[in-house]
């Protein structure tokens, strides 16, 4: 039997629901925009992120979202992924397949206990869609920690994109209302999106001052470490454990030169 819920546990569950954000890239159509807003609304959930959409905000959008009007109102808009994500630790793209991409592919209830393990934990949280044509580029899904596939029929796996917001949005609430897992109370802070690509540009630079690619290709060999340190999900902690030693790297590769 479920307990009644206080006014305290009532703000804290709309605390850790508004650390979970729907982020929509390049969407083409507003109409979808604001169906994806009804969607979310309908399920709890109110921050919705909008990355270059090619027309916002418009009448088609408020005319579809039928009455979420608050979540469009409070949308975000941002000139790229990196910047939308900045503030999350944890980054799922959902995609229909992935092209060249080595990820993690996560069913929509795997990703939503995921979700609602890292909030509890005081983490935000982005779901990404990418443009109704295209879905998400290769440098979009290369900034997710791990890719939401919906299984659908492969005959016919044509999913509009609210849909597809729907689908997401809908185990996230199921898994809500299991309930909240318990709080790591002494964990140290998760990494941001934005820490983590400051780690890869740290990391890229050491490994060219210290000539390791010896003309191998320095992409690959990045792509590689970028899916080592995002499935690690280091904290914060961690990350400045790591950059300090890449200082030091650089320091000894520094005097190795003048000597």
């Amino acid at each position: 039997m479920r307990g009644i819920i206080t006014v305290s546990e009532g703000l804290q569950n709309a605390m850790e629901l508004s650390r979970v954000r729907f982020v929509l890239t390049r969407t083409s159509h507003p109409g979808n925009i604001g169906s994806a807003a009804r969607a979310i609304r309908t399920m709890g959930f109110r921050q919705l992120s909008l990355v270059s959409p090619a027309e916002f905000p418009h009448i088609q959008a408020h005319m579809m979202a039928a009455g979420a009007d608050d979540v469009l109102a409070a949308a975000a808009r941002f000139d790229s992924m990196q910047e939308a994500i900045g503030d999350c630790s944890l980054v799922l793209g959902a995609t229909a397949r992935l092209r060249g991409v080595a990820l993690e592919e996560l069913t929509p209830a795997t990703a939503a206990r995921r979700v609602i393990d890292a909030v509890a934990g005081g983490r935000n949280v982005a779901l990404v869609f990418g443009n109704e044509q295209s879905g998400l580029s290769n440098d979009e899904i290369s900034l997710c920690h791990a890719a939401v596939h919906i299984p659908s029929d492969p005959t016919y796996s044509s999913l509009n994109l609210s849909q597809a917001v729907q689908v997401v949005a809908y185990e996230l609430r199921m898994a809500y209302l299991e309930g909240i897992p318990s709080r790591q109370g002494n964990a140290d802070p998760p990494s941001t999106a934005a820490e983590l690509e400051g780690f890869f540009e740290h990391l890229a630079k050491t490994l060219h001052d210290i000539d390791f690619h010896k003309g191998r290709s320095e992409r690959t060999v990045m792509q590689r470490l970028r899916r080592l340190f995002l499935r690690a999900t280091p904290d914060q902690r961690e990350l400045r454990v790591l950059r300090g030693i890449l200082a030091d790297v650089q320091r000894m590769a520094s005097l190795a030169r003048r000597d």
